[in-house]
């Protein structure tokens, strides 16, 4: 087996701080997550990372929140990219269309390229009921796909979990298309896990499973949301939910992930496990 990586990265779910009590039913610590996050980051800091990747829901609430927690992040010495998760929508209604440029996200869903792999990172707020501003048709959108998933029995119709809309959904298609053009290995980024079944599953995780299944250069789709974390294989694709920062008192959850030409390495820290992902 090759042991020199071709890269390295980072990986961090769901610090959502906020200065709050904490949640003892739910066991999260949202204050507790700054210090988690030096923790983290310092660990970064040792290690020679391509980049380093938040999976969503950076704060708990409050738009304040973004002042604290951001300025952590900028004791990184390696590149960030941030994705959004349904707690970074918990800010007052005027924030709402702004939460993205507050991060500093050129746009609330991008593609980037490394060392033959191209990394797709996804807006899965859009149809919610809470990303989109009052009165916007993809609230109503999102209410109708959560009931016909609670009709259907299904475990994730919930007001918690979201979907990304068609306009998205044609440029992710475009997009693993590229790749595949291009030869490129493709790590999906999102949220919202779609697999294996759970409560926090995006509303639109049967499409979305459908898609990835016809695209054999898709090795990975990395999610949070799920503080439990979670891990699936399906269609040769490697489903990992990555576990929330911000869950107990004091123990960590992070991951660097090492990217070999057969393998994938994640060395999980604190809570998070550590897998080897063969790749096929």
């Amino acid at each position: 087996m090759p042991s020199t990586p071709l890269f390295r990265f980072g990986v961090v779910a769901d610090p959502q701080y906020a200065d709050l009590e904490p949640n003892l039913i739910l066991d999260r610590y949202p204050a507790n997550s700054l210090v988690k996050l030096r923790e983290a980051i310092e660990e970064f800091n040792r290690h020679d990372l391509a980049f380093v990747v938040t999976l969503g829901d950076i704060i708990d609430r409050e738009w304040r929140s973004f002042d604290a927690v951001l300025p952590v992040y900028e004791t990184l010495r390696h590149r960030t990219y941030f994705l959004l998760g349904n707690h970074d929508f918990a800010v007052a209604p005027d924030h709402l269309g702004t939460v993205a440029a507050r991060v500093g996200m050129a746009s609330a869903y991008y593609d980037f390229g490394h060392s033959g792999y191209r990394f797709i990172v996804l807006d899965g707020n859009e149809i919610s009921v809470f990303a989109p501003p009052e009165g916007d048709p993809r609230r109503e959108e999102a209410r109708a796909l959560m009931k016909a998933l609670e009709s259907a029995g299904a475990p994730n119709g919930q007001r918690w979990n979201a979907a990304i809309d068609d306009t998205q959904y044609d440029w992710l298609v475009a997009k693993l298309r590229e790749a595949k053009a291009s030869g490129e290995k493709v790590v999906v980024m999102n949220h919202y896990p779609v697999f294996p079944e759970n409560t926090h599953n995006a509303l639109n995780s049967a499409r979305m499973l459908e898609l990835l299944a016809a695209h054999d250069h898709v090795v990975a789709y990395f999610s949070g949301h799920n503080h439990a974390g979670n891990f699936g294989i399906a269609d040769g694709t490697y489903f990992v939910n990555f576990m929330g920062m911000v869950d107990t008192i004091d123990s960590n959850a992070y991951a660097i992930v090492d990217v070999y030409e057969d393998r994938l390495e994640i060395a999980g820290f604190g809570r998070e496990a550590s897998r080897t992902l063969a790749l096929r």
